[in-house]
This record gives structure tokens, C-alpha cells and sequence, in this order.
């Protein structure tokens, strides 16, 4: 790479993405001028073929220079994100031959930002982060019951602060969804916005002071469509059609055919109201129906909020999107979800406390690449299996990614691969979660590789968990060592119940992990719980969550003896019927040396 002095570009149709490919190098250290004639020596040229499938693109390094051959600009963009990951700071770069595109053609993030408001930088550097990973589709979800954060010019109403009952008075003008358009436009991302209706609409309602679903309320709906639709340019408006009770069946039918009339396609959320077969489906749990007529896109077990931060790189590395290795006639593609129900105290508590950047990344390559399994799992997998050897392989791509690109922001991910715990059980406890049973002269059970261990997955049978038959009222152990080279205090993640940033779940009781009566030993020493902060309190929305996950609490210090130590996890459960759906049983234990900060 050192060597390239020039850039030869062989088709007028790359000249855009030939100057962002040459600005972008000047910013690592090289200055490649663009030429059109044949030069001699090393450098790197620019090719058409009208052979390659759409996005894709080849990209060839070799002693003469550095080929890369695109059959649209797509491509070229996707092209230049590969070769900027390959130049390392010394700007020697390995001799290849890349040949790629894309398993999906909808390769999607979305961030709800009715319910927690982000700042335009904020929304741009996410976006900017899912163009670098090759990602087209950004899904703006701006209206909610908590607030409808876009302006609109006759319904000036609808962003008033007494209208919201969250971060009030903060929204969107329509200088900002332009500008945030053209942003996604000029990475090759298509910007999706979503008018949720009838449903998540109590802010429309308290502004309007109507339902959408009577007759008012459906005239005003219509007039805001048409303002929406003259005045943005984008191909698609999702309109939501979720988790409402309908009363007026015209009325999704009546306004998809109003968004159609004015040029626009729908998108709706499928399970939900009578959508018809065009209007694109995105799946938020199993389909509805049959897929006649039918195209969808995959958001199933895709919300960041939640994930657990070490099992869902996990799960996500090995999802198969849609249950399709690679796109077909009614599976698109997939998008990646952000739904931060509960409230936020700082802007940035959002990437604290959610694993957003890890899953992006994770995310990004497994809907590019496709394949994948379809049974939805947490178990990186047997030691020594093809599929740890495989995870352990790209856990090795994301943490140089985090090292090189996210050194400054939140990246909850530290290395788990090389953890192995040998589990024994089960044992019936009979409902007394503090009955203690003798492991020492038994043999494991089974073995499992993690950081977090799910024993049995809060949404089973759909997702795998390490206990093939796990059974109420019973008790696992779990054992590993780890090195120290000298005597010392070392941090650690240690939690037992990971928190979803949707359900108002209640706070960890006092003086406890969780409330299953688990605990952690560290050469036979018990490891205190954090004093909590809201030990004992319900779960309240509106209340932000501040110490309950061990992503984003101080971690837990650890006296370590130089030599082996011996960690010892106790997990008992009772029954797994939850106390309510905000509360669900998470069995479960995570046991890791935090990241360095």
C-alpha cells in the first residue's frame, strides 16, 4: 500500500467514490492522486464489470498494486470498507483476492428515539459506524406514546413539550430528517422513517386530543401523510400496525392505500393489524398467516435491549436470518433493533448499557455473509467443536475492530472464548433455593465455553440455553480456574439476572446477586453482592436503571493468588413461571474479568 502513488479510475461513474476512496486514504497517510491514463509501477486501479451481482465487488492486492473491481458505485463504497480494514498502521498490506457481495439485500439498524431522545451527532455516528460494516438501511422510529419527535407545519402541536412525557420539548425539525436523509443517501443508506399508527400513538392523542381511529383523528393522519410525503424524499414509510387493539378495520387498509397513492411503499410490523400482501412484513415474532403474496424482513430476537452483551454476540454470530441461509423471494433481510423502553439518564447510558456497537459489528457480518443456524442459541459450543473454533475465529475479528475503532466509545465485549466451566448437576432442591450440595468427588456434567452461561434461555424452547432438559426446583454448579501471575485484586462482570432496558424489572433485593439465591466463590471465599443502589424497589419505566447490570456498574474486585484460582458459581432455580412478564426468570450466570478501561 506504501508504494501506490496513484489511482487510476476507469470509469466516470466511480468518480464520486474514487474521491471519498482517496480523501479517506490522505487521512491514514497516503496520497494517492487520481489519473486517467495507464500509469507504470505500483497503484490502485479502479475497474467496471457489469458481471457482478449488485453490491458486490473484487478486490485484488498483488506486488503490481491494487485492483478493485465494482459493477456499481454500492459496490465500489463496500469495496473501500474492506480495503481501509486491511491497511494497517505500517501500510503493509497482505497480498489477496477478495470476491464478495452481500447474502441480503436489506441489511438493517434501527433506533427508537420517541421513547429516549438522541442528539443529531449521536444519530450520525451510528449511522456512519453501520455504513463502515456495510449495512443500507436505517429505521427511524421517532414517534411513540411517550412522544412524537418529528415537526410537523400544521400540527405544530404534536412536538409541544406538554405533548411528551419524556425528555420534553426535544424532537426533530424538518431541517433535521433532511439533513439526516442526505447523510444516509451519501453512504448508500436508504433512510426508512416510521409514523407508528393506530397504535404507540398516546402522544398523538394527547396533542390532538382524539384517536387516530375515529373520524377526526383518520383526517388528521392523512393530512399529516401528505405533508410527510411531499416533503421527505424517501421510498418507504413504515407505519407500524403493532400491539393496538383496532376498532376501525378500514383504517390501516384506508391509509396504506392513501401512503401508496402518494408515491410511497409501507412497511408494518407483522404480528399486527391487517396489513394487506403490499405492504412489506417486518417480523418482530413468528409470522401470521401464510406467505402468500407475502415479502418480509427479520427483526425476531434482534432487540439489542434485550440481550445479555455476552450472549448476544453469541446468539447473533450464529442466527440465521429469516431461518434462510441467503435471500430469497419472501425474506429480504433483517434489522437489528434498539428499543430502549426505560428511561435514560444520559444520552450515552443508551451504548452503557446495551451492547450496541459488539452486535452491530456481529450483526453486520452475519447478514452479509448469511448462513448461520436456525435454531436460535446461546452455547458458543463444545470445547473444541468446529462451531467454538469458528466463534473463537471471529471473536478475535471483533476485538481488533473494538481496538482499532471504538477505543472511545462504549463496546460492552471482553473475551469469552477461552473460558471453559465444568457444570455438575442437576440437583433437586425441592423449592429451598439455599440447599447446598457436594461437588467434590463428582464428575461434570458437561462442559460449556463463555463469559455468560444461560442455563436455560428466559424465552425457551425458541432459544437454546446449555441444558438440553432443564427442570424446575434444581441447582447447578459451576467451576473454572484462572491465572494469576502474582498475588492481587483483579475486576470482574459478575451477575446472575441481566436486565432488559425494556421491562420495568424489579431492582436485585438487598443484600443478595438475584433473587434465586446465587452465589460465586473465589478459592472457597463467597463474593459479596454490590451494595445496590434501589435494592428492593419495583421496576418503574420511568425510573432509570443505574447499578443493575454488570455492564455498566463498577465492577466487582476480586482477590486473585498468584497461581491457579478456583472460581465456584452456585445457580439454583425454582419455578419458571415469572411473578409477571416484566419479571422474567433468568437463569443464568455471568463470571468474566472486566475490560480494561
Amino acid at each position: 500500500m506504501h508504494t501506490c502513488k496513484e489511482m487510476l479510475v476507469l470509469h466516470e461513474g466511480f468518480s464520486k467514490e474514487a474521491s471519498r476512496l482517496q480523501s479517506l486514504l490522505k487521512e491514514q497517510g497516503y496520497a494517492l492522486r487520481i489519473t486517467k491514463p495507464k500509469i507504470t509501477g505500483p497503484y490502485l486501479q479502479i475497474l467496471y464489470a457489469d458481471s457482478l451481482p449488485k453490491e458486490g465487488y473484487t478486490l485484488q492486492i498483488a506486488k503490481e498494486g491494487i485492483a478493485i473491481t465494482a459493477g456499481d458505485e454500492q459496490g465500489l463504497f463496500y469495496a473501500t470498507q474492506t480495503l481501509l480494514q486491511l491497511v494497517p498502521s505500517n501500510g503493509i498490506v497482505q497480498y489477496c483476492r477478495i470476491k464478495d457481495w452481500p447474502a441480503f439485500s436489506w441489511r438493517g439498524y434501527m433506533v427508537d428515539v420517541g421513547r429516549n431522545y438522541q442528539s443529531m451527532a449521536t444519530l450520525k455516528q451510528q449511522i456512519a459506524i453501520i455504513a463502515r460494516y456495510k449495512y443500507n438501511i436505517f429505521h427511524f422510529h421517532f414517534t411513540e406514546d411517550i412522544a412524537w419527535r418529528l415537526a410537523s407545519r400544521k400540527y405544530p402541536e404534536l412536538t409541544a413539550p406538554e405533548s411528551m412525557t419524556r425528555h420534553k420539548g426535544k424532537f426533530y425539525t424538518e431541517a433535521d430528517l433532511k439533513e439526516l436523509i442526505a447523510y444516509c443517501r451519501d453512504l448508500h443508506i436508504t433512510l426508512i422513517p416510521e409514523i407508528d399508527m393506530p397504535g404507540h400513538s398516546a402522544a398523538f392523542k394527547r396533542a390532538m386530543k382524539t384517536d387516530m381511529q375515529t373520524d377526526s383523528g383518520m383526517a388528521m393522519v392523512k393530512n399529516i401523510l401528505k405533508e410527510f410525503c411531499e416533503t421527505y424524499d424517501v421510498p418507504y414509510l413504515h407505519i407500524g400496525g403493532d400491539e393496538v387493539h383496532i376498532t376501525n378495520k378500514q383504517f390501516l387498509p384506508e391509509m396504506i392505500a392513501y401512503i401508496h397513492a402518494l408515491g410511497k411503499q409501507t412497511i408494518g410490523w407483522d404480528p399486527g393489524g391487517n396489513l394487506g400482501t403490499k405492504t412489506l412484513r417486518q417480523l418482530w415474532m413468528y409470522k401470521t398467516g401464510t406467505d402468500t403474496g407475502r415479502t418480509y424482513i427479520d427483526s425476531r430476537h434482534l432487540y439489542i435491549n434485550h440481550f445479555d452483551p455476552l450472549e448476544s454476540v453469541v446468539t447473533l454470530y450464529f442466527r440465521m436470518i429469516g431461518n434462510q441461509p441467503k435471500e430469497n423471494a419472501s425474506m429480504k433481510g433483517g434489522t437489528l433493533c434498539l428499543w430502549h423502553d426505560r428511561n435514560i439518564t444520559h444520552e450515552m447510558d443508551m451504548f452503557r448499557m446495551n451492547p450496541v456497537y459488539p452486535d452491530i459489528l456481529t450483526f453486520g457480518e452475519r447478514i452479509w455473509t448469511g448462513g448461520g443456524s436456525a435454531q436460535w442459541t446461546t452455547r458458543i459450543g463444545l470445547p473444541g467443536s468446529a462451531s467454538a473454533t469458528a466463534f473463537a475465529a471471529f471473536e478475535k475479528r471483533l476485538l481488533t475492530h473494538q481496538q482499532r475503532y471504538f477505543s472511545n466509545l462504549p463496546f460492552p465485549y471482553v473475551k469469552q472464548s477461552n473460558i471453559t466451566w465444568q457444570l455438575y448437576g442437576p440437583f433437586e432442591n425441592g423449592g429451598d433455593l439455599r440447599k447446598e450440595f457436594d461437588i467434590s468427588k463428582m464428575k461434570p456434567a458437561l462442559e460449556a465455553i463463555g463469559g455468560t452461561i444461560v442455563l436455560r434461555h428466559w424465552w425457551a424452547p425458541n432459544i437454546d440455553g446449555w441444558i438440553a432438559d432443564p427442570k424446575e426446583n434444581t441447582t447447578w454448579y459451576a467451576t473454572t480456574k484462572i491465572w494469576s501471575d502474582a498475588d492481587k485484586m483483579e475486576n470482574f462482570w459478575i451477575g446472575f439476572n441481566n436486565f432488559s432496558r425494556s421491562p420495568a424489572t424489579d431492582s436485585p433485593p438487598k443484600d443478595a446477586w438475584d433473587n434465586k439465591k446465587s452465589a460465586v466463590w473465589v478459592n472457597g471465599k463467597l463474593v459479596p453482592p454490590p451494595v445496590w443502589k434501589r435494592g428492593g424497589e419495583k421496576g418503574d419505566g420511568e425510573i432509570p436503571l443505574v447499578d443493575e447490570g454488570y455492564e455498566y456498574r463498577s465492577p466487582t474486585p476480586v482477590k486473585l493468588q498468584k497461581g491457579w484460582n478456583t472460581i465456584r458459581v452456585k445457580a439454583p432455580v425454582g419455578s419458571f413461571t415469572p411473578v409477571n412478564w416484566q419479571n422474567p426468570v433468568k437463569w443464568m450466570f455471568t463470571m468474566v474479568k472486566a475490560p480494561v478501561n
